[in-house]
């Protein structure tokens, strides 16, 4: 008997553990703050029609923006100052010849939408014999394009990236599903040599990048590290995830034993490029990391269908993303 009622004594104990540490994880649940980011509900969208020009056959392109909802239909500049999000859409204009390109656009979701993110092939035509082909991945990011796209060569010049940001939060959470292919392969095509595959692999990621940012008297942008999480995704999500939530790291993270080299700083030079106070577009220049004192100063957010640099990756790929959300 005694040996039963030992046995009943820990099980009893065991349970009230249990019960325990799921009241304190509702507790610490209930106390963080979930904090939408505007328009990040995929439920407004500017739609844009650009004519291309003659010379590229003259078709009229459809081009969506993350931001009020509107209908804009002319060759111009898009107005990113009514919204925070950035996208791989563009209009361009390199030599006067008016093009557009479209890889992210809203789809049906239940009552609402989502976006969806593809990588995929623009193709040019010029006179309808002399063809380029642009492998260009689907992107969303806080941030503004800066147009039109003028210069091919270089994609992030006409990128302001990053908003103002003082926050420190806990995490993004978002919903998300994905379509990724197993192949190790992935396809170079920048449109000005010819189409190359490389091995590799190319994936869906969302990143965060929380920075201290100060500028010189020469215009330069410098910037210490404050908070890092670069998730990729080599697998399919057929399905939704709902509220998959991606945790933010702050300090200094190249010890711990989840870094990987691209969650590093910055290369040299500068990956991403932002306007300065005389409004010219800089490279962004992180020269350490920061600690736990330090406040940011902006935001740096990207949710893209691929991993490698512009002009790479594996068409047919796609991402699916809706209500993103910071953490506190």
């Amino acid at each position: 008997m005694v040996g039963k009622n030992n046995h009943k004594y820990i099980s009893m104990k065991r349970s009230l553990n249990l019960l325990i540490l799921i009241a304190v994880a509702q507790l610490c649940n209930a106390q963080e703050k979930i904090v939408p980011i505007k328009f990040g509900d995929m439920e407004h969208w500017t739609v844009r029609y650009i004519k291309e020009s003659k010379l590229l056959g003259g078709q009229t392109k459809t081009l969506y923006v993350l931001a009020p909802t509107d209908t804009i239909r002319k060759n111009a500049p898009f107005n990113f100052s009514n919204t925070c999000w950035g996208i791989s859409n563009a209009y361009a204009a390199p030599a006067g010849i008016d093009k557009g390109a479209n890889t992210t656009q809203p789809e049906r979701r239940g009552k609402g939408t989502c976006a969806r993110l593809d990588t995929r092939i623009e193709e040019v035509k010029v006179l309808g014999c002399i063809s380029l082909e642009v492998c260009i991945a689907g992107t969303l990011f806080l941030g503004e394009n800066i147009e039109p796209v003028t210069d091919a060569n270089d994609p992030y010049a006409a990128i302001n990236m990053g908003i103002p940001f003082t926050g420190k939060p806990k995490a993004v959470m978002l919903d998300l599903k994905m379509r990724v292919s197993p192949e190790r392969r992935v396809l170079k095509a920048t449109g000005f040599a010819k189409k190359k595959w490389i091995e590799g692999h190319d994936e869906p990621e969302v990143y965060v990048y929380l920075q201290k940012r100060w500028e010189d008297d020469k215009g330069n942008i410098y910037a210490k590290r404050i908070g890092t999480v670069r998730q990729r995704f080599p697998h399919s999500m057929p399905e939704w995830h709902n509220n998959y939530r991606i945790n933010i790291h702050y300090g200094d993270i190249t010890q711990q034993p989840f870094f990987k080299d691209y969650m590093g700083l910055f290369p040299a030079g500068g990956q991403f490029k932002a306007k300065n106070k005389k409004g010219k577009i800089v490279p962004i220049k992180e020269i350490g990391w920061g600690n736990d004192t330090d406040t940011p100063t902006h935001v740096i957010l990207m949710i893209t269908a691929g991993c490698y640099p512009a002009f790479y990756g594996y068409p047919g790929n796609a991402l699916w993303v809706d209500n993103i959300r910071w953490v506190f």
